[in-house]
């Protein structure tokens, strides 16, 4: 997410390479990115995966597990004109097929290949409560969103034309899930096979709202059920503990030169449950990043932890948190901390 606006290509190229290395198959990416999104960025992630795809050729390809996003409804018109060479016309992302297929072309051709493993709608066409929303409101409401069917039908389209092989949903909830779940069996497409969530041991929302019921293997009828595949482990960087900190290297962090960018990570109960869980991954011998990412890991629904590391230093902490194995005393300690800051009615009263 970061490739583009806070790293460089020759960074980019070396984190892939070492991940590679390491025995990271799965590289995720979309069409927006890097973030913050921007007219004069957009579609820069893309090209240098493509630039680094290009260079191994079709055996290094065939090693990778790739997926892109198509994005949601947003006011950003610079991402459907980057779809096209030269620049098409700037209107408002939607999720209607004409725009499903055009994003779609334009990642494989950014992404230097003809077909992507998995190909993902970003975020919904119609209005929910996404990206840390308090509450659903009903006078945000969209009449005009994209119909379910009409999605579906798209990323079977997709599929048939071997430009995509599968295909998933993200920020979705119970809701969107029963409805493209519903839609792929009476329109005879195959279920989308992972959902995208924020998700980590600051935001455990999707085990708690019925989305992981929904997506269990019982409730879709596909082996498996629908994987989540986690992003925001470590709630963009928050649960590393380093803004706890201070420096030259917190001054280059994320949160620090986009102040207005994922409020939601680096507010300040955030920041104070970072650093509990931070005292939770000490006394167990862990960094902060290696409880966080081997926590995510280890719920029985999650089929890849996504990491978006900015420095080297970074990404080669969070693959070692993956050998990590969490003993029940820290799941119990992450469970407490969790509880008291979020659902306040579990936190123990202050002895009086």
């Amino acid at each position: 997410m970061t490739w583009g606006e806070q790293n460089t290509e020759e960074e980019s190229h070396k984190q892939l390479d070492y991940a590679l290395r390491k025995g990271v198959n799965f590289i995720d990416t979309a069409e927006m990115y890097p973030v913050p999104t921007k007219a004069e960025t957009t579609g820069r992630t893309e090209e240098y995966i493509g630039r680094w795809l290009a260079k191994g050729g079709q055996s290094l390809r065939s090693k990778i597990v790739l997926a892109s996003k198509v994005s949601g409804y947003c006011e950003r018109p610079w991402i459907v004109a980057n779809r096209t060479v030269p620049p098409g016309e700037g209107k408002n992302p939607r999720l209607f097929r004409e725009q499903i297929l055009a994003a779609c072309d334009g990642s494989l051709r950014r992404l230097q290949t003809n077909y992507l493993d998995l190909y993902q709608l970003h975020w919904p066409d119609r209005y929910s409560a996404v990206f840390g929303s308090l509450a659903y409101e009903r006078r945000l409401e969209r009449p005009d969103f994209a119909p379910f069917d009409e999605q579906v039908l798209a990323m079977g389209e997709l599929m048939k034309a071997g430009k995509i092989r599968h295909w998933g949903i993200s920020n979705e909830n119970a809701f969107g899930v029963a409805r493209f779940v519903e839609a792929a069996g009476r329109l005879g497409v195959p279920l989308p096979v992972s959902i995208q969530n924020d998700f980590s041991m600051l935001y455990r929302k999707f085990e708690q709202d019925g989305t992981a019921e929904a997506c269990s293997p019982l409730h879709t009828g596909q082996d498996g059920g629908i994987a989540l595949l986690a992003y925001g482990p470590l709630a963009g960087g928050t649960l590393s503990d380093k803004y706890s900190m201070s420096g030259e290297a917190v001054a280059r962090c994320r949160h620090v030169l986009y102040p207005t960018f994922q409020r939601r990570y680096h507010s300040e109960a955030s920041l104070e449950a970072a650093s509990r869980f931070a005292s939770v991954a000490k006394r167990h011998g862990l960094t902060p990043a290696q409880l966080a990412l081997a926590w995510t890991a280890g719920r029985e629904y999650v089929g890849a932890v996504i990491i978006g590391a900015t420095s080297q230093e970074q990404l080669e902490e969070n693959i070692s948190a993956f050998d990590v194995e969490l003993s029940k005393e820290c799941l119990e300690e992450v469970d407490k901390v969790n509880l008291e800051f979020e659902r306040p009615f579990h936190r123990p009263n202050s002895a009086s």
